[in-house]
């Protein structure tokens, strides 16, 4: 593509950043070339709740982690992932059960 002709890419909005923008995806016009930084400056700048969204946000391309720096090409699909956290617990600590003594006989 010549600098400066637009193409379309898609954006996935995950958990938070969904409720954030009122949406699970949008396409999205761009001059090319362009960057993953670029796409996420559009969706702050121009989508309803996008400045809520994270300036430096963890994103994807086409399934792949990628910096902000990363490139984008016409038909992509770039995905914002918010941060995530879970999975087990923060153990409790314990104690072993109190020794009982025996009676005396």
């Amino acid at each position: 593509m010549r600098n400066g002709t637009p193409g379309t890419v898609r954006v996935r909005f995950f958990a938070r950043y969904a409720e954030l923008v009122g949406r699970e995806e949008t396409a999205l016009t761009v001059p090319f070339p362009a960057t993953v930084g670029d796409v996420v400056r559009r969706i702050r700048a121009e989508l309803p709740g996008g400045a809520d969204i994270p300036e430096r946000p963890l994103t994807a391309v086409n399934s792949r982690h990628v910096r902000l720096e990363a490139s984008v090409q016409d038909g992509d699909e770039v995905a914002l992932l918010p941060p995530l956290a879970g999975g087990c617990p923060a153990p409790v600590a314990t104690r072993p059960p109190a020794r009982r003594s025996s009676p005396s006989r």
